[in-house]
Order: structure tokens, then C-alpha cells, then sequence
């Protein structure tokens, strides 16, 4: 969503960079053309005043003429303002002393509220809470099946009296009152036990009174901890006129952002929490129940400034990764003990999917966003074909790949929907990788095998080295077994997995 304002960002900044100090019309000329990119970003004209205010004042202070290099203190400035635009610091759940907490959702038709309800209730699920998702919908055709659907899929129970508007029409006759619904849940979650209630309330496509008056009763009658606005982060500039028209008739207590995976200019995400006054507590990145979590302000900014966000790539891995699973793999690619097999390189490839696409995953390293169109080349459905292949093989086969004679690669070719070249390139590569993995087992002290490995070595007039290539930081943290490519895994051309050689973001102090 971000990337045309990334973009921008970027070219202003490469401009500055080189520069061992900056005159008042360099700083002038940086704030011109950051007005200009926000502004092409769609975000609101109080926000993007108060922002080149910000900036301004703080770059002609004492902080940048005293610097050493005044530019990567500019860039520092932005970061920071940038993160205070988005609301400072990550805002959670007010949970009520006395369960059941009550989150209401509000927000216009089409904004993402039903589904979202589905993905809250699942990561409170995930929190160690017992959600109880509530159908105050009755209007839009279907919500209340929709609702049922979504939760069935989260596994959180819902709590649905009424059928709601089943005729398709815009104002069904007994549909059912909202307001009664929603009061009797709470009743209901104090009965069966839930922690949380989250109601899913109507909305419009478009402020009306009617709907304005139907959320205050249904506030009014459950008396919620949490008021949460959903606002589509694809409609640009009109989602903060909504902001404010639902702050002042309904008030809420904190902001959700959905579609964020889009192709819009992103200016809602920049000027919501702003404008309102009202933090951003949750984004919504993909249709996928799993694609939502909190917002964190600072990571959002680092991620336009091309930073990457590293923090959230480790969080998804931890969600992802078994612990044993992933220790039981390390000692499988790290140990000598036993033999890599193409069975464990299918299972690697099977974690890092879980994660979700490699290409999103690659630009939440830092430095990637050199590579946007390298990345936008990569071809998940690669995966698939590997996995076809390897699938394709006896089990026989995937411990010893030196067995596959020709008559074999034919047939597992014709199994997998492949051709022998592409059977040939993956068995290459793995043979190629599992020598590499010995010589990382051999050569990472601490590691098992590593001893038996360096005494091998030594017999056969080998020198083994403790810290790696000469001059490189000692105990560098590796990347998990699993976040590995996998081979036959092809980057596009321009694409290198050596981290090495990025151009990685100035580190501020």
C-alpha cells in the first residue's frame, strides 16, 4: 500500500545522502518535496501540516547542525514524526475487571466489520480469552450466516437469536431488534462463561441518522470497554471524514484498519489516528483470518522508510514454528549424526509457507525495498512445484537421492506434472546444499558434531576455522532453519539471498 510514498521517500533521501552538511535551502527543499509526497499519498492537509511543521522545526534545531552526519539525522527526524503521525506507540486492549470485556464494532458497510470480527475473535482466541462474537447485524442481507460462517471458521462460538434480513431487501420487516440482541449476550457470555463479547453492529453505505441512532442504543445498552471504528484503508481521504463523523455521533475508543494489503495510496493509515485523536490498535493485512494483529506504530514507519520489520518477521516465525519442531530440524540440517533428506527439505519448505508469501516475507528484511520489483517477480506457486516433486518420490527416494537413476527422474517427473530437467535441477541443488550444511555443522563451534567434525578434518591435514570468513562478527546470529529457501527455490534476476551485499538504512543513535 505503501510503496509509492516509500518510493518517494526513498529518492528524497538518496538526494541528501553524501551531503556533510545541509544548508537552509536543503532542508526548505526536503520538507517541499515530502509535503508533495504525503500529499500524493492522500493523507489529510492537518496532518501533512502538522508533520512539515515538525520536521522543519526539528531539522533547522541544534540536533542536525551539531550532528556528525547531518542527513541520517534528517532521515532520524522523519522516522520519528512519521511514528508519532501514526499514534506514537502501540495502543491495547482495556480489559474490564469484571469480565465479560465488551468490544463493539462500528463502522460503514462494506468496511470489513463481519470478517473482522471472525479475525479478532480468533487472535483473543490465540490471547487465551473465550470470545463470544454477537450478530447485532440484522439489516445487511445475511450478515448473521456470514457471522456464523466466519466464526465457525475461527472456532469461537457466536451468539445469533435473531436470523436477521434474510429477503435480500434493504429494510426487511422482522428482522429483529439489534439493541435487544445485544443486550442479551451479555447475559449469555455471564452464563456459558466468555471472557470477551464482541458485537457486530449494522452499518450504512453512507452517515445517516438512523444508523448514528442505532449504534448510541446498542452502546447505550451494553455499556462497551472498547468502541473500535473499522475503516477501510483503501478510500482514501473520505475515511477520515467518516472518522470524525463516527468520533462525534458514536465516539470510539481506538481504530482499525482493514485492506492494508491493497493498492491504495495508504493516506488513511497516515491521517486517521491524527485527525481523530484516536489511536490505531489493530490493522488488517489479508483475507486470510490469520493476515491481522495489533499496529505498531514504529514498525509501519520503518517499513515505509525501508527499514523492513524485522520484529514482525520474528513474531509470525514464533506463531508458526513449534519449538520442537524447529530444534528437531536444527538438529537434523546442523548435526552430523544423521543425513539431510529431501523429506526435511520438504518440511522446511511446508514451515516458511505457513508464514505466508515469501515475497512478503522478504520485504520485512531491511534493505529489500531496493528490490520491490525483484520481489514482485517471485512466484510462490515455485514452492508447489518442488513439493510436487519431492511428493512424487518413494520414501526410499527422499533418503537417498543418489538411487535416482534415469527410468526414476522420468517417473517422478510424470508424477509431479514437471519435466526431468526441472527433477535434475532440484536434486543438484539439494546435493549442493547438504555439503553446504555439513561444512556449517563442522564449522560452528557449540555445534553438534562439531568436534568429531574439526577431528575429521584435522587427519585429513585440515585447518577448520571457528568464526567463519575472516573479520566476521563472532556468534552472528543465523537465521532459523526454516527460513531458509529451499532448493530449486529460483529468485528472480537482480534478487541475491547474500543479506551481505544490501544497502541497508543509516542506524541512528
Amino acid at each position: 500500500m505503501f510503496e509509492t510514498l516509500s518510493d518517494r521517500l526513498e529518492s528524497v533521501f538518496t538526494s541528501l545522502r553524501g551531503k556533510g552538511r545541509l544548508s537552509e535551502a536543503d532542508i526548505d527543499a526536503t520538507a517541499r518535496e515530502i509535503r508533495i509526497a504525503l500529499l500524493e499519498a492522500d493523507v489529510a492537509l492537518p496532518a501533512v501540516k502538522a508533520f512539515i511543521a515538525a520536521v522543519k522545526d526539528r531539522a533547522h534545531g541544534a540536533e542536525v547542525s551539531k550532528a556528525l552526519n547531518p542527513a541520517q539525522q534528517v532521515i532520524k527526524i522523519v522516522n520519528e514524526e512519521l511514528i508519532a503521525i501514526l499514534g506514537g506507540e502501540t495502543r491495547t486492549l482495556s480489559l474490564a475487571k469484571n469480565p465479560p470485556t465488551v468490544i463493539m464494532l462500528a463502522g460503514l458497510q462494506g468496511a470489513g466489520k463481519t470478517t473482522l470480527a471472525g479475525k479478532l475473535g480468533k487472535w483473543l482466541k490465540g490471547q487465551r480469552h473465550a470470545p463470544l462474537l454477537v450478530a447485532a447485524d440484522l439489516q445487511r442481507p445475511n450478515a448473521v450466516q456470514q457471522l456464523q460462517v466466519v466464526a465457525g471458521q475461527a472456532g469461537v462460538d457466536v451468539f445469533a437469536p435473531e436470523p436477521g434480513n434474510t429477503t435480500g431487501q434493504a429494510d426487511a420487516a422482522g428482522a429483529g431488534d439489534p439493541v435487544a440482541v445485544a443486550k442479551a449476550s451479555i447475559e449469555h457470555a455471564l452464563r456459558v462463561g466468555h471472557d470477551i463479547v464482541v458485537v457486530d453492529t449494522a452499518g450504512r453505505l453512507g452517515i445517516d441518522a438512523d444508523m448514528m441512532a442505532q449504534a448510541v442504543a446498542i452502546r447505550d445498552a451494553v455499556q462497551p470497554d472498547e468502541v473500535l471504528f473499522v475503516v477501510d484503508a483503501m478510500i482514501g481521504q473520505d475515511a477520515v471524514n467518516t472518522a470524525e463523523a463516527f468520533r462525534d455521533g458514536v465516539g470510539f475508543t481506538g481504530v482499525v484498519l482493514t485492506k492494508l494489503d491493497g493498492d491504495a495510496r495508504g493516506g488513511a493509515a497516515l491521517s486517521v489516528a491524527n485527525v481523530t485523536g484516536r489511536p490505531i490498535m489493530f490493522a488488517s493485512t489479508g483475507e486470510k483470518l490469520d493476515d491481522f494483529d495489533l499496529f505498531h506504530p514504529e514498525r509501519m514507519a520503518s517499513r515505509i522508510l525501508g527499514m523492513g520489520d524485522v520484529l514482525t518477521l520474528i513474531e509470525q516465525a514464533e506463531r508458526t514454528f513449534d519449538a520442537d519442531e524447529t530444534a528437531r530440524m536444527a538438529e537434523r540440517v546442523l548435526g552430523t549424526d544423521g543425513e539431510l533428506t529431501l523429506e526435511d527439505f520438504l518440511e522446511q519448505m511446508m514451515m516458511v509457507k505457513r508464514m505466508g508469501p515469501i515475497g512478503n516475507l522478504l520485504g520485512m528484511l531491511p534493505g529489500m525495498g531496493q528490490m520491490k520489483d525483484a520481489i514482485n517477480q517471485i512466484d510462490d506457486r515455485d514452492l508447489d512445484r518442488i513439493a510436487a516433486i519431492i511428493r512424487s518420490m518413494t520414501p526410499a527416494e527422499r533418503r537417498d537421492p543418489k538411487i535416482l537413476n534415469g527410468s526414476r527422474r522420468l517417473r517422478i517427473a510424470r508424477g509431479s506434472g514437471t519435466t526431468v530437467t526441472e527433477v535434475n535441477q532440484l536434486v543438484d541443488r539439494f546435493g549442493e546444499a547438504r555439503k553446504m550444511m555439513k561444512q556449517m555443522a563442522g564449522g560452528m563451534p557449540g555445534m553438534p558434531g562439531a568436534r568429531r567434525a574439526a577431528k575429521k578434518n584435522a587427519k585429513k591435514g585440515k585447518k577448520v576455522k571457528s568464526g567463519g570468513r575472516a573479520g566476521a562478527r563472532p556468534n552472528a546470529p543465523a537465521l532459523p532453519p526454516g527460513m531458509g529457501l529451499p532448493p530449486g527455490f529460483k529468485l528472480p534476476p537482480g534478487l541475491s539471498p547474500d543479506l551481505s551485499n544490501l544497502k541497508l538504512p543509516p542506524q541512528s543513535d
